[in-house]
């Protein structure tokens, strides 16, 4: 037996179910033999899973055109922001690759924003930021590491002279999450679990009953009369509680995420009785769950109307929500104009745009949130 799977067996053994976002983030992250800690790639044609990262550099050309914009449009505000830095913060770098592409466009298109600029990685795996640090050799000087968000200087010092984009892709889908099924007949929510059975993990059910309103669930009864007995929703804390982080430690720009998901209208729906929990494995979709930990990915859809109003909540300002696709395409329309200095249009960037934008592809799964504080 593999060690992951013995290391979560003989956790199972002590409580006899541990629920199921434990089973995820040690599956995922268990130092050594997590899923995101192994050696070698497991994104790209080579391993599990597909990002817009592995598509090319165009996401984050895109993004170091879109970051340059906001900064010079804060910039131009007043004489503070006209001396001031433009601080990047990336959560979820993985190998790096997101935030080589920023850098790079900035440094070929416009390196007088680069020479202001900033780098902070939110990584707190060892082995992870030595990927990064291969990556992104060249900008070592710009490079900051750090296992959680910096330490903030106050209000009015941060205002003047630092404006921040907190930004990440495929970072929420990743964190742990609770797997909650319904009762119909109790009319309550329960929790699942994980147990063994032999020599395999299980779903087990946890003995607590939940209400929806704990659970910050709808509970018009029109709604929950028609959901099927068992019906599924996953809900990430850990995202959530990151999300909130994030959004304290901002004092002055934007907090930006891509990721799959959905929004209120798709939050609960009557047809979507299985969840959205999946797991791949080169490429494809794997029909157990909680086979071979850490050897095959695990995710479930983002809950963005949950991580929107825990934004809100500490007082950011919603400014976009919408599918990748749009957002790009509204980016490359200001990047094609003649005196935005994005860069000559190749085939090689038509084809990469097109996979990012095509609701086939990757534009419509994908969706983009941005809330911030002035």
């Amino acid at each position: 037996m593999v060690p992951l799977a013995q290391n979560i067996r003989e956790e199972i053994g002590k409580q006899g179910v541990i629920p199921f976002s434990r089973y995820m983030e040690l599956a995922l992250y268990c130092p050594d033999y997590g899923f995101y800690e192994k050696e070698g790639d497991n994104i790209g044609r080579g391993g599990d899973f597909y990002t817009s990262v592995s598509v090319g550099p165009l996401l984050g050309e895109f993004l170091g055109f879109q970051f340059a914009s906001w900064f010079d449009e804060w910039a131009s505000r007043g004489e503070a922001g006209r001396a001031g830095r433009l601080q990047l913060i990336e959560a979820g770098a993985h190998n790096g690759q997101l935030g080589y592409d920023v850098l790079t466009w900035l440094k070929s298109r416009r390196p007088e924003v680069l020479e202001r600029t900033e780098y902070f990685i939110l990584e707190p795996s060892t082995r992870r930021r030595e990927w990064q640090r291969k990556t992104l050799a060249v900008f070592a000087d710009k490079l900051t590491w750090h296992d959680d968000f910096p330490p903030v200087p106050s209000r009015i010092t941060h205002h003047a002279s630092r404006f921040t984009v907190c930004f990440s892709n495929e970072l929420l889908d990743a964190m742990p999450v609770s797997r909650f099924g319904w009762d119909a007949v109790k009319q309550t929510w329960f929790e699942w679990g994980v147990a063994v059975d032999e020599d395999r993990f299980v779903w087990a059910r946890l003995p607590n009953e939940i209400d929806s309103a704990s659970l910050k669930l709808p509970s018009a009864p029109e709604l929950l009369d028609v959901l099927p007995d068992g019906y599924i929703v996953e809900i990430s804390l850990a995202a959530e509680e990151w999300w909130s982080r994030a959004a304290r430690s901002l004092q002055c720009g934007k907090l930006l995420a891509f990721d799959y998901g959905f929004g209120v209208a798709e939050s609960l729906i009557p047809e979507r009785s299985h969840g959205t929990l999946r797991a791949y494995r080169q490429h494809k979709q794997v029909t157990d769950v909680l086979a071979d930990p850490g050897e095959q990915d695990i995710t479930a859809h983002v809950n963005f109307p949950r991580i929107e109003e825990v934004g809100a909540t500490v007082g950011l300002k919603t400014e976009l929500f919408e599918t990748q696709g749009k957002f790009l395409t509204t980016i490359a329309a200001e990047a094609w104009k003649p005196e935005a200095k994005f860069g000559p249009w190749d085939q090689k960037r038509t084809r990469q745009f097109q996979t990012l934008t095509h609701p086939q592809h990757l534009g419509r799964s994908f969706r983009v949130l941005i809330q911030s504080r002035d």
